[in-house]
């Protein structure tokens, strides 16, 4: 809702990542009804008293959100103050017809038992899903400005937030490279300095888009208990001479302020392109300025600086942002593995009306697809569930059968990626840089 105030924004954020904590969820509701979206609220209501049925404070919700008389018990008579009686309460002229009967309390045993029956299991594996990581979306986390307390700070940092690599579903293969290359060190200061690790260096992502590059980052940085800085080409380029390169260094000055941080360069060929194959010298100058910061000039001013980038196109990036010492090490992420499906269809069908849906025979069926393609695919067979009910005037739940029609609809978005790869990894793996991405191709045969 694009007119809905930034906290409204940030509470539906928090009650996405957190679904089953029910304070948050009724603090949210309130806010909905208070700003007058009541049918939203009343489903938020719903949706509370599913993780906690009975609950007290979800039933008054819910009824007040439906316009019905809060269910709120009147105030116990004090020993100054004896209870009225009906009697009392009516004035000496009045009649019983004068006073209107307080209307009927709303009968929630009676509405639940009467719905009890009509909504079957909603998965056939039982699982409940606590726990499940997706991959490909983003935990939201405060944002907080740094800088002087007087100043406006153009950067905003996210503070320490809640995601590890154990909330990113399946992808063991990425956990492990993550750390042995670049976790590992970072956690064990005196077995670094043992082996002389240097911590100079970042990591670079690369792989089919939508795959959850971003989501990963955001973990990396949470297992270092550490500050998450996005930076984009937008947030860099300016139209006056200098200016793109100041926010450079400004970007970085901001993170060695809040160390430990970690700057994540996303979409890196846009930012740090081949300067061989620009024709503005200003976009070579911003290369050329990330370079000198990630070198940190001094010595040690980039301590407790970790960078990460992501790119779809790896061979594009300029080779003096790759040298040593810079972002050096790769790390390939491919589209989501079968546990990381269920996990994702999870996640995107947790609000919607569905029943008895195997998330297995799904996720077999959907090999290769990415983050963004299982949502396309919740979302087809949701609307296929919508006009079918539409026509009939009844209600029907999404079911397994209009999710593998949507999926046997839907072409991976990875094809076309691994098209393009596949002549890279065979005709320009200088120096074995796409060594992982070539075993992968000869793993599916794609070679």
């Amino acid at each position: 809702m694009s007119d809905e105030s930034p906290l409204l924004r940030s509470l539906r954020a928090a009650v996405a990542a957190a679904p089953a904590d029910v304070p948050l969820r009724l603090h949210f509701a309130e806010l909905l009804l208070a700003e007058g979206h009541h049918d939203e609220a009343v489903g938020q209501a719903a949706a509370a008293l599913q993780h906690a049925p009975g609950d007290p404070a979800a039933r008054d919700l819910m009824a007040r959100a439906m316009g019905l008389p809060a269910q709120t018990p009147p105030p116990p008579p004090t020993p100054s103050t004896p209870a009225a009686t009906p009697a009392d309460a009516m004035p000496a002229d009045a009649t019983p017809a004068d006073v209107p009967a307080d209307p009927p309390a709303f009968d929630w045993a009676a509405a639940e038992q009467e719905v009890a029956d009509l909504v079957g299991p909603r998965f056939t594996d039982g699982g409940d899903g606590a726990g499940d990581g997706v991959a490909g979306l983003e935990a939201p986390l405060t944002s907080t400005g740094f800088g002087d307390p007087g100043d406006a700070d153009a950067w905003d940092v996210d503070a320490p937030g809640a995601v590890r690599l154990a909330d990113v579903g399946g992808m063991r293969e990425v956990k492990e490279r993550l750390e042995a290359a670049f976790l590992a060190p970072m956690r064990n200061p005196e077995l670094r300095r043992l082996y002389g690790k240097s911590l100079r260096g970042g990591l670079l992502l690369y792989g089919p888009p939508g795959c959850g590059k971003t989501f990963i980052a955001r973990a990396v940085a949470g297992e270092l208990g550490a500050s998450f800085l996005s930076v984009s080409l937008a947030d860099i380029l300016d139209m006056y001479i200098g200016t793109s390169e100041r926010n450079v260094h400004d970007i970085f000055e901001t993170a060695r302020r809040q160390a430990p941080c970690v700057v994540f360069l996303d979409e890196l060929d846009a930012l740090g392109a081949k300067r061989s194959r620009m024709h503005h010298s200003g976009l070579r100058n911003v290369v050329n300025q990330l370079l000198t910061e990630l070198d940190g000039v001094d010595g040690d001013r980039n301590e407790g600086v970790f960078v990460l980038a992501a790119t779809n196109v790896p061979w594009d990036v300029d080779l003096a942002l790759r040298r040593p010492g810079r972002l050096d090490r790769t790390l390939l992420v491919l589209p989501p593995d079968a546990p990381a499906r269920e996990a994702i269809l999870r996640y995107h069908l947790r609000e919607r009306p569905i029943e008895s849906v195997d998330l297995g025979r799904i996720a077999k069926a959907t090999e290769d697809f990415s983050g963004a393609d299982l949502a396309h695919v919740c979302e087809s067979a949701a609307e296929a569930a919508l006009l079918d009910s539409a026509r009939t005037g009844t209600i029907r739940m999404i079911s397994t059968r209009d999710l593998l029609q949507a999926a046997k609809q839907i072409k991976p978005s990875s094809e076309s990626w691994f098209a393009s790869a596949r002549n890279v990894a065979m005709f320009a793996n200088d120096g074995g840089m796409y060594d992982d991405l070539l075993a992968h191709l000869k793993k599916k045969r794609k070679l």
